[in-house]
């Protein structure tokens, strides 16, 4: 038996105003921690994110609060341990990376010692992040404590086994990293049309062994539905069968097919992805919820033309798309402001405005202009756009490449039946929300937290006080903002990996923040000061605007003197004007 850590062990930092980040001593009773939120299932509780000294609670704010759930969890009672029905997967290595001797110098043993303690060791999964599927697993032999690289890698294959810190893991696909190659395997970290996906989830005893054969061995299959009951008590479905998952697959792209709508992609313009409202509830296998990075818009577009406020539409960067519509339908756009065209194949030309529904005929060619307010412009069509999808969603998560890829050009998007759209559309048009331009000024409500103490009263002064300019290096993984006076921190160092949330402002070593987007990192290591209120405003920041901060914990005036400026959160004020 284990018990959750001491209440006077623990330490609480708001996140945002839906995000309490709960700190433990170290990682044992964080992994604790986590195991007694899973059998509490507070109320309000919608997603837990473990990581190595964090458990990071997602509410939410209409069910409870941070000082409920701060209460809550300092009365959390005895749980079994996580470890007493643990799924265990034996992983069979390849003990030839690129950097077994360099770890084996480091550790003042031979690479002979190094390959027997981590066979010998039992690992266990205290987290996932990074990337779908990668799991953080602590052992139980003190040795293994290896610094990261000083110079990353750009490129780690797929299947590297690693170590850093106090962790080993297994890369689940090729990407950039800093962590030591000990060895590879062949063993599938990552894998769709497996249930659940990740080999790897929270409580996971894990076991390495000489490669000598090509598969992997998982013991214990009725305790593998306990092992991800992270997933299963955030939304995911632990228990669905290969075939059900391959049913679903078929049955979207059965959909497809059959819809008696569809779109051909004349011009994407920079970016056209598919997206709904995303894929929460999959934090304990490294998935971000990801999602519409407006959703405002997008659930507004999908209430125009009668869709649920789920459903599936299209979100272009910038404007500059043409589409030809085959069959009849019905559309909305809603988000930046720009030009909406509709040609008829007889050459008559509509414009529609922002925000109301209007009608597409077969062979009509829609396009939408450059945006001039904001920089993201959303699509609905009734019934929905219909591709496969991926954990339960359309979203195209960017970062983690799951999902539906990039819309190109001569592509054909399918849209749902619209007689499946459950609602009437709404004839109302709606009025286009106030959004910024490149040259104007901004003023964003934030949260401070969940690490402002990481910085100076002189940093955190800088930041509320000092004009951000959103660079072109911004995407939808964050924003990245430049300011005259980097951020001063009071702390140097990497913190170990813990939760964040969309809309968080994190801080790296040049003190220049980066506006977290709906496609970031699900952990990090580097200090997050605050949190922005309004995250759907902050996407539909286009490069070039100017950015304000303001609290209500710090009062502080955000203007120039001779600015015109209005103090709500989300306001905007012209530099051109004063």
């Amino acid at each position: 038996m284990t018990s959750t850590p001491p209440a006077d062990s623990l330490t609480f930092h708001t996140a945002s105003t839906r995000h309490l980040l709960v700190e433990c001593a170290d990682l044992g009773t964080t992994m604790a921690l986590h195991h007694s939120l899973e059998a509490a299932d507070l109320p309000g509780v919608a997603e837990l994110i473990p990581a190595a000294r964090t458990v990071l609670i997602s509410f939410d704010p209409a069910r409870t609060n941070a000082e409920i759930l701060a209460e809550a969890v300092r009365g959390l009672g005895h749980t079994e341990s996580a470890s007493d029905a643990a799924r265990e997967v034996t992983i069979d290595v390849h003990y030839d990376g690129d950097d077994l001797a360099e770890v084996a110098d480091l550790l003042s043993v031979s690479p002979a010692e190094v390959i027997k303690r981590h066979q010998a060791a039992t690992w266990q999964v205290a987290f996932a992040g990074f990337a779908p599927g990668f799991g953080y697993l602590a052992g139980d032999d003190e040795l293994f404590n290896v610094p990261r690289r000083s110079s990353p890698r750009t490129r780690v294959p797929v299947g590297s086994v690693a170590l850093a810190g106090e962790f080993t893991g297994v890369y689940p696909r090729s990407s950039p990293g800093g962590w030591q190659l000990i060895g590879r395997t062949d063993a599938k970290l990552w894998d769709l049309d497996r249930e659940p996906p990740a080999l790897f989830g929270p409580g996971t005893i894990v076991k390495f062994a000489e490669a000598g054969r090509e598969t992997v061995e998982v013991a214990g299959s009725s305790a593998g539905s306990g092992s991800s009951g992270a997933a299963g008590s955030s939304g995911a479905a632990s228990s669905a069968s290969d075939s059900a998952v391959d049913s679903a697959a078929d049955s979207a792209s059965d959909s497809a097919a059959a819809a008696t709508h569809s779109l051909e992609v004349l011009r994407p313009g920079l970016q056209l992805l598919v997206q709904d409202l995303g894929r929460p509830g999959f934090a304990s296998m490294g998935v971000s919820a990801a999602g519409a990075a407006d959703r405002t818009a997008l659930t507004t577009a999908n209430r125009l033309v009668g869709n649920a406020e789920t459903a599936a539409g299209l979100e272009s960067f910038g404007g500059a798309v043409l589409l030809r519509s085959t069959g009849d339908g019905v559309a909305a756009v809603t988000g930046a402001t720009g030009a909406i065209t509709v040609t008829a194949a007889d050459g008559t030309v509509l414009t529609p405005r922002l925000g109301e529904a209007f009608a597409l005929a077969d062979g009509d060619e829609l396009e939408l202009g450059p945006t001039e307010r904001g920089v993201r412009r959303y699509l609905a069509v009734r019934g929905g756009i219909a591709v496969e999808t991926a954990l339960d969603s359309s979203s195209a998560d960017t970062l983690a490449g799951l999902g539906p890829a990039a819309v190109d050009k001569g592509t054909t998007v399918g849209v749902h039946d619209p007689r499946t759209a459950p609602h009437l559309v709404d004839p109302n048009p709606t009025q286009p929300r106030d959004l910024p331009q490149a040259g104007e000024t901004v003023m964003l409500s934030v949260t401070l937290g969940p690490r402002e103490d990481w910085f100076t009263e002189a940093g955190i002064e800088t930041l509320l006080s000092q004009e951000w300019t959103v660079t072109h290096e911004s995407d939808r993984v964050g924003l990245r903002l430049n300011g005259e006076v980097p951020l001063e921190r009071a702390r140097t160092g990497e913190l170990p990996s813990e939760g964040a949330v969309t809309g968080a402002l994190q801080v790296p070593p040049n003190g220049q923040p980066v506006l977290f987007g709906p496609d970031h990192p699900l952990t990090g290591g580097y200090p997050i000061i605050a949190s922005v209120d309004d995250v759907d405003l902050a996407a539909q920041l286009p490069p070039g605007v100017k950015l304000r901060f303001t609290t209500s914990a710090r009062p502080t005036s955000n203007a120039h003197p001779a600015e015109p400026s209005r103090t709500a959160a989300g306001s905007r004020t012209n530099e051109n004007e004063g």
